[in-house]
């Protein structure tokens, strides 16, 4: 039988981002490829489409729809480049990071720069000429906020750099209206907000798990300078942002509100249901574990939804769910549910 504090020793034990991401134990990136940061842009694409699915451009034509997530990625790309270059000196002192391929030799300054580069015209060239400036635009936008506004200015500076630097996170769902109608309507900006008020939820839940190397290196995220409890109590905060803006979905939507609400609850109760268990065990290890993984799969579930909304038979059940709240809400909805049909 094992003791209570063997458990509570167990459960703060750091883990390591292995632990954190099993995937990146068992696959070996090559060198060019891992400082690219791969793992990041799958998410960053599903917003994108979030984006395009609240616009009343959706569906694109295919053509357009592969050069903006063949866009998309390459920026994000890039950014995950500049981001490996500027921090290669404190990923060196890290010791889950010191064997990325720039601190550990395995790839030069030279050629990642260059990489960065390629990366970026590419994106710019594919997003131009197959898509609109607007979208190229915004996606730039969201390489240098990643870039110059997270990484350089905020991540050393402050505990609150991902509230304010998850700007570059949110970016994609605006490129995504923006190559599906070439303008910004509302459901842009409401995904737009939605991704803010999740990333710092998201985020603070892997600092938990990761800030004795954050503390090692001197950069001020929340969980070092503040600690567990308040870590855990600003994350409940965000949550429930989180799922008191994702109920806006159901009128920012252009078809398939209902669907997409009724579809949603699970997803929202699952996310407070764990952002109250690391409030009551903010040490815990596990559940701050927990939370990142569901997190992930929260954001990615979410735009699903939007997409499923978006289809036909999202629009019919939505259609028909609202004509039965109204029939039900009417004055004469008992007689008239109850009247025979007349041949």
């Amino acid at each position: 039988m094992v003791s209570a504090p063997a458990v509570s020793a167990a459960a703060a034990a750091p883990l390591s981002r292995e632990q954190v991401v099993p995937s990146r134990a068992k696959l070996r990136l090559p060198a060019w490829l891992e400082i690219a940061k791969p793992r990041l842009i799958p998410l960053l694409l599903a917003t994108t489409l979030g984006g395009m699915a609240l616009s009343e451009g959706w569906p694109l034509p295919p053509l357009r729809l592969a050069c903006t997530l063949g866009g998309g990625a390459l920026a994000a790309a890039s950014a995950g480049v500049l981001n490996c270059l500027w921090e290669q000196e404190l990923d060196g002192r890290m010791l889950r990071t010191s064997g990325r391929a720039l601190p550990s030799g395995r790839l030069s300054m030279g050629t990642a720069f260059a990489i960065a580069v390629a990366l970026a015209l590419a994106a710019g060239t594919l997003l131009v000429g197959g898509v609109n400036c607007l979208a190229a635009s915004l996606s730039l936008l969201g390489l240098c906020s990643y870039v110059l506004l997270y990484t350089v200015l905020l991540k050393p500076r402050t505990p609150q750099n991902i509230v304010i630097g998850g700007v570059a996170g949110a970016i994609p769902p605006l490129v995504g209206a923006a190559a599906a109608s070439g303008h910004l309507g509302l459901g842009s900006w409401w995904l737009f907000a939605l991704v803010m008020a999740w990333t710092p939820a998201h985020f603070w839940a892997l600092a938990l798990l990761l800030k004795d190397d954050y503390r090692a290196v001197g950069i001020p995220m929340l969980p070092v300078v503040k600690g567990s409890a308040v870590t855990a109590r600003s994350i409940g905060v965000y949550a429930w942002a989180t799922v008191l803006l994702s109920l806006l979905g159901v009128w920012t939507l252009p078809s398939g509100g209902l669907l997409y609400g009724l579809l949603l609850l699970p997803f929202n109760a699952r996310l407070l249901q764990m952002a109250w268990g690391l409030l009551r065990q903010p040490d815990d290890l596990q559940r701050a574990k927990g939370l990142f993984r569901w997190s992930i799969l929260y954001l990615f579930g979410l735009c699903l939804l939007l997409l499923l909304a978006r289809l036909p038979a999202g629009d019919q059940f939505s259609r028909q769910g609202l004509d039965l709240l109204a029939l039900l809400g009417s004055g004469g909805s008992a007689s008239t549910l109850g009247a025979p049909l007349v041949g």
